[in-house]
């Protein structure tokens, strides 16, 4: 099948300030695989029966990678919606847990509400056959854990009851703490941690596999979308998050 990802601005590689962009642009889906990244114009008319995802006044660009998912998949726990806890991930919530189906549900929620924020990969390590089963499972890719190059750590924030926000602990860093702030959550969100250039995951290319993210388009003078701006996710060419 072939889809048409259609957005007011298209970046590739936003990691090099080099690289080509386009307004009014769109990336051609082909199964899994981009098969072709360019002006929106352009590639209707090379493939007029393609199916269009319009995304309207959006920024997209290659799905982010998430530096710290050992901490939010191994330690962090994710409550059910049953629970009424709320969906933000409860810092330390899995330490001493030995029950390993509950992890991995727990691991499994915490994926799926990565994908509310435009992450497409998340590092490791991951000790536990539940976490690193749930992650396989995922469709998102695993990364090579601390200490590995490029391992960025992101600065907890403590945001009480902001669902999905917050601080994310750290990879190759100590943790940070912040005293007296009671009900700090970790964030799933790479952006509240790192820059745009900083937090994607690679490039979109001809060839490579469909991962990617929708944004709100950024403000003039900053530089990417902002942490929580994520529109819609895309992995292997299935649309796998949209906001409503």
């Amino acid at each position: 099948m072939l889809t048409l990802h259609r957005a007011a601005l298209v970046l590739p590689d936003p990691a090099d300030p080099t690289a080509p962009s386009h307004v009014d642009g769109a990336v051609l889906v082909r199964d899994a695989l981009v098969e072709a990244v360019g002006p929106y114009p352009e590639l209707a008319a090379a493939q007029p029966t393609a199916r269009v995802r319009d995304w309207g006044d959006a920024l997209l660009g290659p799905g982010l990678r998430h530096p710290d998912g050992h901490r939010l998949l191994e330690r962090a726990y994710h409550p059910d919606p049953r629970e009424e806890l709320g969906d933000a991930p409860v810092p330390d919530g899995l330490v001493g847990e030995a029950d390993e189906a509950r992890c991995g549900a727990s691991a499994r929620r915490g994926l799926q509400r990565m994908l509310g924020f435009g992450v497409t990969a998340v590092a490791g390590p991951f000790e536990r056959a539940s976490v690193r089963t749930a992650v396989a499972r995922s469709g998102l890719v695993a990364l090579p854990g601390a200490g590995s190059a490029g391992s960025v750590g992101l600065p907890p924030v403590g945001l009480p009851g902001a669902a999905g926000a917050g601080s994310a602990g750290s990879v190759g860093l100590p943790p940070v703490g912040l005293p007296g702030a009671a009900g700090a959550v970790w964030s799933l969100d790479p952006l509240v941690g790192l820059s745009f250039a900083e937090a994607v995951h690679g490039r979109l290319v001809v060839g490579g596999r469909a991962d990617f993210a929708v944004f709100a388009v950024f403000a003039p003078g900053e530089d990417g979308p902002r942490a929580g701006g994520c529109r819609a996710a895309v992995l292997g060419g299935r649309l796998v998050f949209r906001r409503r």
